[in-house]
Parts: C-alpha cells; sequence; structure tokens
C-alpha cells in the first residue's frame, strides 16, 4: 500500500510517499481501505514535536478517517467486510496512521458512516465532533435556553461545537474574525457573532447578556482565549477549553466561582481506556447528521495522499476555513 511515511519530527519536508505492507487484522480491530481522512492541529503538532505518545518513527500519522471494511479480526461482531465507516482511531504509538490506503482501527473507536455525507465530509468530523460533544455535553452538560459562547465559532471544534448547543436548544454566540466566518456561523446555528478584533469581552456581554455573563463558554481556539472566557462567564458559570498547555491567570476563575473543564479527547485513544464511547458519541452525531442536524464545514483546498504535506501547510498557514480533508482515491 502507499503510505505518507514521517522519517523525523519536525518540517513537512520529512514526509515520503513509500510502498508499506498491508497490515492484518489483529483481535478486535477491523481493516479499513481508507477514502479519506482529515488535519487536525494535533496532526501537525505531532509532525513538528512528537509528543511521548506519538507513533515511532519512520511511521503514519492521520487520526481521522472514512473509509470502507475490507477485513474484520477475531472478536468484531459489530462490522462486516464492506461497512462505510468513519473514526477517530489512529497516530499514536501502538496504533496505525490513516495517512495511507489501508489502516487497522479499534472497532470501539469507529461507527457507521452517516449515510448523507460522503467520505471526506465523514472524515471532517470524528475528532472534532468528539470533542465539542464531550466539551458541551459530558462537561458542561448544557441545557435547553442556556447561554453559550464559542470562542472560535468557525473552526475545526466551534463549527461543530455550534451545531450541538443548537440542536440542545441553547442560545447560541460565537467569536469570529471576519464578516465571512460571521455569515457562516449563523448560517449553522449561532445567533449573533462578536469581532474579537473589535469588540471587548466588557462590551459583548453586555450587549448580548445584559452584563450578566454566559451559562457556558466554550474556548474551542486551542487556549487562547482563557482568560477572556473567564471574563465572559457568568457567576457560578462554566467554562471549557481543549487546550491548556500554558499559563493563565486564575483570579477571575475564582471571584466568580467558575467551573473550569478541560477535554484533551485523545485520551481513550492513548491509554485504550474507555474507547467505547468515542463509538458510541459517533453513532449518535452519525444520526444528527443524517436528520440534517449536523454537517461539516470544509475547507475549499482539497488534497490527495500524494500532496498530503501541503495539507499540513495549509492548516499550518491559518488561512483555511473548515476543515482541511485528504482525499485517497
Amino acid at each position: 500500500m502507499k503510505a505518507q511515511v514521517l522519517h523525523q519530527f519536525g518540517g513537512v519536508e520529512n514526509f515520503r510517499l513509500e510502498e508499506l505492507p498491508v497490515p492484518e487484522p489483529k483481535p478486535g480491530y477491523v481493516r479499513i481501505r481508507v477514502k479519506a481522512t482529515s488535519v487536525n492541529p494535533v496532526d501537525y503538532k505531532i509532525r513538528r514535536a512528537g509528543p511521548p505518545w506519538a507513533p515511532d518513527l519512520p511511521g503514519v500519522l492521520g487520526f481521522d478517517v472514512a473509509g470502507i471494511i475490507d477485513a474484520v479480526g477475531p472478536g468484531v461482531e459489530a462490522f462486516a467486510v464492506g461497512d462505510a465507516v468513519y473514526g477517530c482511531a489512529g497516530s499514536v504509538r501502538g496504533e496505525t496512521g490513516a495517512d495511507a490506503e489501508y489502516m487497522l482501527a479499534d472497532a470501539r473507536l469507529i461507527a457507521h458512516k452517516p449515510a448523507s455525507l460522503d467520505f471526506p465530509e465523514a472524515a471532517a468530523l470524528p475528532l472534532v465532533t468528539i470533542t465539542a460533544w464531550e466539551a458541551l455535553f459530558d462537561r458542561a452538560a448544557i441545557q435547553p435556553g442556556q447561554t453559550v459562547l464559542v470562542h472560535g465559532g468557525a473552526g475545526g471544534v466551534g463549527h461543530v461545537a455550534i451545531q450541538l448547543a443548537a440542536e440542545r436548544g441553547a442560545r447560541v454566540f460565537a467569536t469570529v474574525s471576519s464578516e465571512e466566518k460571521a455569515r457562516i456561523v449563523r448560517e449553522l446555528g449561532a445567533e449573533d457573532t462578536i469581532n474579537y478584533r473589535g469588540e471587548m469581552v466588557e462590551t459583548y456581554v453586555r450587549r448580548l447578556t445584559d452584563r450578566v455573563g454566559f451559562d457556558v463558554v466554550l474556548d474551542a481556539t486551542g487556549g487562547s482565549d482563557l482568560e477572556r472566557s473567564f471574563e465572559a462567564a457568568r457567576l457560578n458559570g462554566q467554562v471549557v477549553t481543549i487546550v491548556s498547555q500554558y499559563s493563565a491567570d486564575l483570579g477571575t476563575m475564582h471571584r466568580k466561582g467558575l467551573s473550569l473543564h478541560v477535554v484533551f479527547m485523545l485520551i481513550p485513544l492513548i491509554h485504550g481506556v474507555g474507547r467505547e464511547r468515542h463509538g458510541e458519541i459517533l453513532r449518535q452525531a452519525a444520526a444528527l447528521a443524517d436528520k440534517r442536524r449536523l454537517r461539516p464545514l470544509l475547507d475549499r483546498e482539497r488534497f490527495t495522499l500524494e500532496t498530503l504535506p501541503q495539507a499540513h501547510t495549509r492548516l499550518e498557514s491559518g488561512k483555511a476555513v473548515g476543515k482541511v480533508v485528504v482525499e485517497v482515491p
């Protein structure tokens, strides 16, 4: 099979398109003929620095996958050869990655692909959907009528979070950096938007919540908005962040009696604990997608396995609007 193999951590020049043996299924796993994958910030962060749980090099990266099962290992009963599936199932030590024509996936981490989505669309959803689901439902337990602020509404996690919160009946607001992105997030279900480059927190809290603050604030930007999230939250409100690997002043959090939740959705994949939950979330997300209540936002630039290094560059540039997807013919 063809695969993009990373030979050392650092720049995209360390990828090489090579021929590797097709992996054989093991107990509890299926083999997927990869039709599409997507690039997330964690993909290029692993490529750059290689955290302790990164795959051994030379190795194959790629978390998200959508494709067709072509072989089933012993003990797998929920899937059969020919099933179209999607999931976030690779790119850590001990697991094969999706940047290849075939990958092995723990059957607990995948679900049947939404019938209403094509393979690139389905491949855009798993990591960001699981992250947003855990943030809003498993941690913050949002309720109908609550006010929810999403920082980075047009981003990967953010655009899914808006749809999930709106589906739950919350009043959703989002920060954006342009009028184009404001239009996009309103179409996805945001009641109103904030251009964070021109409007101060105090101003939009007064404008949108009559100075009360938001019930739940999701920092879906990768960590840059945590202190502003504290400022925007109401007394005894909740803040959820997807990145907390930096220093922040917790004074406002204390003064307002806030609850802070940190979501690192890769824990089940890295540690092998609670993997069934990811499959369950993806099954529910597929049902929402097939009811036209969840859809991915895809960047206009498209890539193939051969041009995957450029897909990393595209996402790192900050110019992508929506998920960067890679098709594997």
